[in-house]
């Protein structure tokens, strides 16, 4: 049984002609448009929600995560662009790992990253729909249900907390008052108002399961139609988030970033995954490369060019809110809408901005409904999923039943999953497709036969730098950091064990690959790329994990049911 099968690179891009040839998608996109796609994924569900809890979580200090968060999404991205410009086909990390190490990994990569995109837009349909109900209540006079806003378990759990303080001797109006309590009333309400089968409350976020129809059915309808959605919707998010951090930063007051890390580092990581998750949809640009002009010269400009336009502007962002109401009221699904609602002479500024959440939003939900479908079609031409999945629409050139099939995935969950589970999880899939194509650039650099990319990282030999690097942080951690060692050393029971693996595993693979970047002389920029996002792995916590790896054992059944035997590497053999 041959589970690391590999695909060469001549193999791929002839077998992507042929499929092209026969299938015809059509090419559209320039370095403009790549960007535009990049922007669109990423600032989105970051910027005008998740940016609320991780400031909730690490206060104004919450500017370093984002600046972390961006330069290892940027390390990656170097990696991304250099197969990008070496594979130009739609396959993104699933085809990369193929050549890198073989069919096994592909396969797990390529089911990682249906978290990313089908999985992701989960999250992105709710915090869609969390700005348009407020849209809809503040702009006009009609208001949708609470229990046709939320997913069931939320709703269940946040009316449990409300009726633990309600028996406290908490009035309700009290409890709406209490900032620590600001993200839970909408669900009491719901729970509460919910009309029953038996004793089954109906509780469904309608407006997301709106939004996911109307986006698959524009990315069936073609490229070039979805294409052109995404330049006018990240043409008026620019706008808006513009005239946010430029209005906003007249009503800044300094007092509110004392303290400026208020929870310490552990608050600050804490926010890890919302940081990151704020960042994933960049590397959706490599699954368009067969629909690109010229793919190996606009692809990493695209990449690069996004991330470094929008880590700016999370960062001012980020500054803006911080600055304008005290870290701990922003734990709410709309936090830009919120912060300028509290402010009189801005509230006009709030349905500007709730406007363009839904347009924003919509953008990243466009931009990864483009994203897992195309991954879909190329593991199905491999043989690796049934031949359905590679079907193109004769009139359309899109992937007709692979982007159906999309759509369901993303609705389905809407009506059970809770979002910050959802957040986390999704994180998980990401960062372990950006370790497994930044480690797939050092295993190519390190064989004599690979072929040369058109992009190629700047080379910074890590011989000396990683293993000194790796000494340095242990010194400071004797010295400086006792009792975070006397925490992770000591063992009161095997769940704390557990709670503590993830780091663990940083630590024991830093040291690893300190060893093999003395040993094989690693370019240092991939290098960094895989610790950075190995490190924001170690921080989603133990359960993540635990739900990521029932998540591959699921991928690994179907593989080895259907995918072995089916491959066309397979056949061949």
């Amino acid at each position: 049984m041959n589970l690391f099968r590999k695909k060469t690179i001549h193999d791929i891009l002839k077998s992507a002609d042929n499929d092209a040839h026969h299938s015809g998608l059509a090419r559209h996109l320039g370095v403009r448009d790549l960007t535009a796609f990049g922007i669109a994924a990423i600032i989105g569900a970051g910027i005008f929600s998740t940016i609320g809890k991780a400031s909730a979580d690490g206060g104004p200090g919450v500017i370093f995560l984002f600046l972390f968060t961006a330069i290892a999404c940027s390390f990656a991205a170097f990696a991304y662009a250099e197969f990008a410009s070496l594979i130009p086909v739609s396959g993104s990390a699933y085809t990369y790992s193929y050549v890198a190490f073989g069919e096994l990994f592909a396969w797990i990569i390529g089911w990682a990253l249906i978290m990313e995109y089908a999985i992701g837009n989960v999250t992105v349909a709710i915090s869609w729909s969390d700005y348009f109900t407020s849209l809809i209540s503040n702009a006009t006079p009609y208001k949708i249900n609470e229990w046709l806003c939320l997913d069931y378990f939320t709703a269940k759990a946040a009316y449990s907390k409300v009726l633990a303080a309600l028996l406290s001797g908490n009035t309700i109006e009290q409890i709406a008052a209490n900032p620590d309590y600001k993200g839970y009333m909408e669900g009491y309400y719901a729970y509460a108002s919910a009309p029953s089968i038996g004793s089954l409350k109906i509780i469904f976020d309608a407006p997301a399961l709106l939004i996911n129809v109307l986006i698959t059915w524009l990315v069936y309808r073609g490229i070039k139609e979805s294409r052109n959605a995404s330049n006018i919707m990240v043409v008026i998010k620019l706008i808006v988030v513009f005239l946010v951090i430029v209005v906003g930063a007249f009503f800044v007051n300094t007092e509110n970033w004392n303290p400026f890390l208020p929870n310490g580092i552990g608050g600050l990581l804490s926010g890890i995954s919302a940081v990151f998750f704020a960042y994933i949809g960049f590397d959706a640009i490599s699954t368009t490369a067969e629909e690109c002009k010229n793919p190996q010269r606009d692809m990493p400009r695209g990449i690069l060019y996004s991330i470094i336009i929008c880590t700016v502007l999370y960062v001012a962002i980020a500054l803006v809110i911080t600055g304008i109401v005290k870290y701990n009221e922003l734990k709410v699904g709309d936090p830009l809408a919120y912060v300028f609602e509290k402010i009189s002479s801005l509230k006009w500024l709030s349905g500007v901005i709730a406007v363009s959440a839904v347009v924003a939003m919509a953008s990243v939900m466009l931009v990864f409904q483009l994203g897992q479908p195309r991954i879909w079609m190329t593991m199905s031409r491999d043989g690796l999923l049934p031949g359905a999945f590679a079907k193109v629409h004769p009139k359309f050139k899109t992937p007709s039943f692979s982007t159906l099939f999309t759509g369901l995935m993303v609705a389905l969950p809407i009506f059970f999953v809770d979002i910050n589970m959802v957040t986390d999880i999704c994180s998980a899939g990401t960062l372990f497709a950006f370790i497994l194509v930044c480690a797939g650039v050092l295993k190519l650099r390190t064989d004599p036969n690979a072929p040369k990319s058109t992009f190629k990282t700047p080379f910074v030999n890590a011989k000396y730098i990683l293993p000194g690097l790796f000494i340095l942080i242990t010194l400071w951690l004797c010295i400086y950091e006792q009792e975070w060692l006397k925490y992770y050393f000591s063992f009161e029971s095997w769940s704390a064990f557990f709670s503590k693996l993830p780091m663990y595993s940083f630590f024991i693979g830093f040291a690893v690959i300190s060893v093999l970047a003395f040993r094989f002389n690693f370019s240092l920029i991939p290098t960094l790329g895989l610790l950075c996002c190995f490190y924001m792995l170690s921080q989603l916590g133990y359960k993540n994990w635990l739900y990521f790896c029932i998540w591959l054992v699921i991928g690994l059944v179907i593989y080895f049911a259907y995918g072995y035997s089916h491959s066309k590497l397979a056949k061949k053999v």
